[in-house]
């Protein structure tokens, strides 16, 4: 297909893509107040007459004239993009699709039906624990302060934790990929776990907006058992694999066994070697022993 074809079907596809994230927004402008009170659900609002002193509550508040608009903007294009993405990612499939092989396809609808599931069950994870870093964060407020958080702040927190915790939760996924493929074994995964669990860790200290140790191990600990799990099929994955082809597991500059035997069917061939020189043959012609020269079977 010419470059031009590519990029007119690449420019049809955005278009589609882009015209459903427009309609969903659209549609979720109607519903624009249930999803910020969805959002801010998290945050531990004051009641009616309790003061937010100390840090026990937070009131949520607008503080600029526009805030209230740029907002519910924000927060309708962020759920038309999640509505949408069944139609986005068909498109983005059926522009790569094409160019790729067979296993390859199948390894693509592999990853896409775990990838959804995995990523909304670290959204969901981040969304239960967000009350607690709310009240952890709150905490820290002084006797004599209270707490005005604006709407746009928080959700853009709660949006944050969201798309770490559902991103973060994909990375078993990869290696899993990964190992399909060829690239990484499971004993390579195997020896990596000293080196994952710290940089896991470390990855969930920075990674959480809260600076509590509860985000951090809630983020960390499932990702642990996911990469564990990863190592753990990787590992049957391989053997399956070596059982279908002896040689899968040798690295690309490591030679095969050759069986350099041969079928023994329990007979053999004599072979005659005639003689190159005729000095050599005449002893043979004549019916004598080989001649000799110089007390040496061979002329040279």
């Amino acid at each position: 297909m010419p470059l031009a074809e590519h990029l007119r079907e690449l420019r049809n596809r955005l278009a589609k893509g882009l015209l459903a994230i427009v309609v969903m927004s659209i549609i979720a402008v109607f519903y624009n107040k249930q999803l910020m009170d969805f959002l801010a659900a998290p945050v531990p609002a004051c009641e009616k007459g309790q003061s937010n002193a100390g840090g026990q509550c937070a009131e949520i508040v607008f503080n600029k004239l526009l805030s209230p608009f740029t907002t519910t903007i924000k927060v309708t294009l962020l759920a038309g993009f999640v509505l949408s993405c069944p139609v986005w990612l068909y498109q983005l499939w059926a522009f790569v699709a094409p160019g790729l092989h067979k296993s390859e396809k199948k390894y693509t609808y592999y990853f896409v039906t775990a990838a959804v599931p995995l990523f909304l069950s670290g959204a969901y994870l981040a969304y239960l624990i967000m009350p607690i870093s709310f009240e952890m964060l709150l905490k820290i407020t002084p006797d004599a302060a209270g707490n005005l958080l604006e709407l746009d702040d928080v959700l853009d927190f709660s949006v944050r934790m969201v798309l770490v915790f559902g991103l973060a939760f994909e990375l078993p996924l990869i290696l899993i990929m990964l190992n399909l493929v060829g690239l990484v074994t499971g004993r390579r995964m195997s020896g990596w776990w000293r080196g994952v669990i710290m940089g896991v860790f470390v990855f969930g200290a920075i990674a959480t907006p809260t600076t509590d140790p509860i985000g951090m191990i809630a983020l960390s600990g499932p990702i642990v058992v996911l990469y564990f799990a990863a190592v753990g099929f990787s590992l049957l994955n391989d053997k399956r694999r070596a059982r279908r082809d002896p040689d899968a597991a040798l690295d690309d500059d490591e030679a095969s066994p050759l069986d350099l035997g041969g079928d023994d069917d329990g007979t053999t061939e004599p072979v005659t070697a005639g003689r190159s020189l005729p000095e050599q043959s005449k002893g043979e012609s004549d019916g004598a022993r080989t001649h000799r020269v110089n007390g040496y079977d061979d002329i040279t």
